[in-house]
């Protein structure tokens, strides 16, 4: 911490209770009283140096009974009794300390003083103003100063000393996040190849060095938080940067953004001037904010985050809305969140997604409206592939994707996280026996059909929904299961749903037709396999013709597989067919009679009559391609 050593006297004051008595050969001839604090000074020394206690002397008069010393009342003055002390030392020559924690209250208490230098050269304004600039020259020291503006406001900002060390403190910020910003930018590029960016949400903390400033801004009070933010902001500061200290801050003083906090630690203190709120994490011995103060504090950091999405991580933003809900915020606050959280929804998880319903009247737990609302910003947004709609062909090229990492998170499209996403808040949220049949469709239909390769997720919620509300007539588990495309689900779920007896007895007829069809083009798939295997060895290409179905799934890879076995046949002519293919064709057939079968069975335990599995069958042509399979298979 910077210093600054004046005068040259030793110490001749003496503090006794509440009175500061000047030890000299003469007697005290004037009392000043500060507070409750009292002065016995002498006049000499003060008129000399000031020109307010000139004045107030010469127009002291004493009173008419006579007797008592010349009594002056400086309760108003900036920073006082303390700040009055070290004005008296100066004016005595008495030796004094400068620091970055008493400059500021010093030099207000010397412009309240007038100590110019009209009344002695080298004064305490042109004193205190000659330190200050060294101390605005580091970091640390134009912290401390600031906050200590706190206690002299509006003085100090009629001196323009606040403006200065936000000036100070802005400038020096900008430049390192400038720096560093540079400095990652070229670490990131080697080659001219980028070596990857920071993850979206992240914020400047992510990258290392770019957040050193966050703790020390945070211990600042919210206007002159807000304040200072508003100067990096117009200096040109990056907005993760200006995202990632407001986030820190609202972390302090906010502790219901975690969970399983209260308010209690929270606290507010200062003194601003009038008119004005002072919200200061640091003051711990204050007691717990009102609920209207927690509400102000929020609502102005909701105001101060930058527009550019992706600055504040989503999970943050779900805190900030959760804590709103309870503070009962004002809509605009609240819709402001929400429209935050939907442009960036896929970055989401599902725990800080549950949000408890708050409401005046709580009809679910959690609050599905607000999680509507969300999900309709999203839906809306026009970002392209960034977020919002992706288009029904680009979202099917990527569910079929056969790259190694198509599954991560990075590989989907942002609708299909969403889809993933608002699949498992539906299983989450259906066990509630309150939530009505039609806001739970509402909900799950917001996403297009498109956006899930895989309906494993929503046939989970809707089996969960239908246990939890088993007085679902008939007609509604039909429309429910309407939100379901049977085609797509998996061999697992079409399993389960085969047994499942909470379904609609049509829903899993519709589940066991499209499982046939399924079963139908892979048994054809492993039969055209099968048969160009057993023409390679004559180095025939049979093509399919009009009646050959295409196979797909696990067709579809013996097919790629069987293209490669053709370029070896084309190497090598006259060698025989390997006997380990066949023998994988015939088990794979007699792998899908088993399953045929038991499907039969189920069908049979569902109290359809043999009649419709025969028609079923015929009208799949299932039955009739393994009649015909097994005398082929059996010449081989």
């Amino acid at each position: 911490m910077a210093t600054m050593k004046l005068g040259s006297k030793p110490e001749i004051f003496v503090l006794e209770g509440l009175t500061w008595r000047c030890m000299t050969e003469l007697e005290s001839d004037v009392v000043v009283e500060v507070g409750e604090m009292s002065f016995y000074l002498h006049k000499f020394p003060l008129l000399s140096r000031s020109g307010v206690l000139q004045r107030m002397i010469s127009e002291y008069q004493a009173p008419e009974e006579g007797g008592g010393m010349c009594t002056l009342q400086l309760d108003d003055i900036p920073g006082g009794a303390k700040a009055f002390e070290l004005a008296a030392r100066f004016c005595y020559d008495v030796k004094i300390e400068l620091n970055a924690l008493n400059v500021v209250c010093l030099r207000c208490a010397a412009e309240y003083l007038r100590m110019t230098d009209d009344y002695a050269e080298g004064n305490l304004i042109t004193q205190a103003e000659s330190f200050l600039a060294d101390v605005l020259a580091n970091w640390k020291d134009s912290i401390k100063a600031l906050e200590t503006c706190e206690g002299v406001l509006p003085t100090a900002e009629d001196l323009h000393i606040v403006s200065r060390c936000i000036t100070a403190l802005a400038s020096k910020a900008c430049a390192s996040d400038a720096a560093a910003a540079k400095s990652a930018s070229h670490d990131a590029l080697w080659n001219g190849i980028g070596s990857g960016g920071t993850p979206r949400g992240a914020g400047a903390a992510a990258c290392s060095g770019m957040d050193w400033w966050y703790e020390d801004v945070s211990f600042l009070s919210l206007p002159m938080f807000k304040r200072l933010i508003q100067t990096m902001e117009g200096k040109g500061m990056r907005a993760e940067s200006i995202a990632g200290a407001i986030m820190f801050y609202a972390g302090r003083f906010l502790p219901g953004l975690k969970r399983n906090t209260s308010f209690s630690n929270a606290s507010f203190g200062g003194d601003c001037g009038a008119g004005s709120r002072s919200i200061t994490p640091r003051a711990a011995n204050v007691s717990a904010p009102s609920e209207g103060d927690q509400r102000y504090f929020l609502e102005e950091i909701v105001a101060l985050l930058p527009a550019k999405k992706g600055v504040a991580s989503t999970r943050f933003l779900l805190g900030m809305l959760r804590t709103a809900m309870l503070l009962h915020a004002s809509p605009l606050c609240r819709e402001n969140l929400e429209r935050r959280i939907g442009a960036q929804l896929e970055d989401a998880c599902l725990d800080d997604l549950l949000v408890p319903n708050l409401g005046y009247t709580v009809e679910t737990l959690y609050d599905i409206d607000c999680v509507q609302r969300i999900l309709d910003y999203f839906m809306s947004s026009t970002d392209g592939l960034g977020t919002g709609y992706t288009s029904p062909a680009v979202a099917e090229e990527s569910s079929h994707l056969g790259a190694p990492n198509a599954g991560s998170p990075s590989s989907l499209s942002p609708i299909t996280m969403v889809a993933k996403l608002m699949d498992g808040y539906l299983a989450e949220v259906a066990p509630d026996t309150n939530l009505k049949l039609p806001k739970f469709q509402a909900l799950a239909a917001v996403v297009p059909d498109y956006a899930r390769p895989v309906d494993d997720g929503i046939y989970r919620a809707m089996d969960i929904y239908l246990k939890s509300h088993p007085w679902l007539s008939e007609s509604e588990r039909e429309q429910l299961c309407r939100l379901m495309n049977c085609q797509k689900l998996s061999l697992e779920a079409c399993t389960h749903a085969a047994q499942n007896e909470r379904l609609p007895l049509r829903v899993v007829v519709q589940v066991l037709f499209f499982e046939q069809l399924r079963l139908r083009t892979s048994i054809a798939g492993w039969f055209f396999v099968s048969g160009n295997a057993a023409a390679g060895g004559d180095g025939a290409q049979p093509h399919p013709g009009g009646n050959a179905i295409v196979p797909k799934g696990a067709a579809a890879a013996a097919a790629a597989g069987q293209s490669e076995a053709d370029a070896d046949a084309d190497e090598g002519k006259g060698k025989d067919p390997p006997a380990e293919a066949i023998t994988d064709v015939k088990a794979r057939v007699s792998e899908l009679e088993k399953e045929c079968q038991s499907m039969k069975q189920e069908i049979r335990r569902l109290g359809r009559p043999r009649r419709s599995w025969r028609l079923l069958t015929r009208k799949c042509g299932f039955g009739t391609k393994v009649q015909q399979a097994q005398p082929a298979m059996s010449g081989k």
